[in-house]
């Protein structure tokens, strides 16, 4: 693979880029090369903006230099073992290094350029359908690790969701220990809802950024196609899921709004994920969410499953069916499982995108550009 696009974008993250050297340095030879100038097949010295690599702008520094970001600082007089003691202006944070070593960390960058993207499907898929969103990815970050889990695929992904997460939790946290300098979730519909429990479940987890994608963060009241086939009216979904205790992964985040109590005592798994149930467990739980950087929420008005739509921000229904949006919910202001905390420390982002349909979230290149690329670093 030719990485030089991703060891020029790696470059160009850089604000500044300051040079020194100067002509009585005695080891760099010839001594411009501290500034990018290089002999001809003469012996001439030809400095930085006339080499082939700044007009070509092969490796960004044209465009660094374009946009004011290079310095030269250039000193006669010391000698080259001399440059770390030289007691010229304070500088409190500039580490100097010289010219080709500065390169060759910076071409190194793609290694650790780009965290591993863990990508969990939504109900009733397989990793080939989110193939798209893999593309996307690749295309934008050539070199990312891209690791879409093969787990609970098709029907399978209407098991109870406890056993998903625990399932999805072994996969994940063996993909975590292999890169530790932290990873990116990305996780679609109900995988959004499964990817929150297992940050739960692994306490020292390196998760950097966590992407729930059109997914019930607050739960669901409105019965989508997929499930059309076995299930009539919400009211009826009520009363399997709560009072048969329907063994079914749809089940465990129903959240029926005139039924409080109902969902209070039944619910096995958002209620207790989301505290509207108090449970032991919460503590270490809201500890290990906090451990994510970034919590990105994408929805939209025209997701068409999704119900209420704003469930993908943990907006949803009060009993009069008016939506209570994320801030004005119970479990953000007591700030149950974390979210108020880190909503404070601007770790909250929403990207409301209308026009999007539910099942083309994960391939709509506009979501992506606009939506998830910038975190994906």
């Amino acid at each position: 693979m030719d990485f030089s696009s991703v060891w020029k974008k790696s470059f160009l993250r850089i604000k500044n880029l300051v040079l020194i050297g100067g002509p009585d340095d005695g080891v760099i030879t010839p001594w411009q090369s501290s500034f990018f100038g290089f002999y001809d097949k003469k012996e001439n010295v030809v400095e930085m903006k006339d080499q082939r690599f700044y007009r070509k702008n092969l490796f960004g520094l044209k465009k660094l230099d374009a946009r004011g970001g290079i310095s030269m600082c250039v000193r006669p007089g010391v000698k080259h073992s001399e440059w770390i003691l030289f007691p010229g202006r304070e500088m409190k944070s500039l580490q100097i290094i010289g010219a080709v070593s500065l390169l060759l960390l910076l071409m190194g960058a793609h290694i650790e350029g780009y965290k591993p993207v863990i990508i969990v499907h939504g109900i009733r898929q397989a990793p080939e359908d989110l193939k798209a969103l893999t593309e996307h990815i690749e295309q934008a970050h050539p070199g990312t690790e891209v690791h879409v889990i093969s787990l609970f695929d098709k029907e399978k992904s209407f098991k109870p969701m406890w056993k998903q997460v625990n399932g999805f939790r072994t996969e994940i946290k063996a993909i975590m220990q292999k890169n530790p300098n932290g990873v990116h979730l990305l996780c679609y519909s109900q995988g959004g809802l499964i990817c929150r429990a297992v940050l739960y479940r692994i306490p020292y987890h390196n998760v950097h950024t966590f992407i729930s994608l059109a997914s019930p963060q607050a739960g669901q009241y409105g019965v989508p196609d997929a499930v059309l086939d076995w299930l009539i009216s919400k009211k009826f979904v009520s009363s399997q899921c709560y009072k048969k205790g329907l063994q079914q992964s749809f089940c465990d985040y129903w959240n029926d709004p005139h039924r409080r109590s109902m969902y209070r005592n039944n619910s096995v798994f958002l209620a207790p994920i989301n505290g509207d149930r108090p449970d032991p467990k919460m503590k270490v739980w809201k500890k290990s969410f906090l451990r994510i950087k970034n919590l990105v929420l994408i929805g939209g008005p025209d997701d068409g499953v999704i119900t209420p739509w704003q469930s993908s921000f943990f907006g949803f229904y009060d009993k009069k069916d008016n939506v209570v949006e994320m801030k004005d919910q119970r479990f953000y202001r007591k700030n149950l499982f974390g979210l108020k905390t880190l909503d404070a420390r601007g770790g909250i982002s929403t990207c409301v995108r209308p026009g999007v349909e539910h099942t083309t979230w994960y391939s709509n290149f506009t979501v992506f550009k606009d939506c998830i690329e910038k975190w994906l670093i």
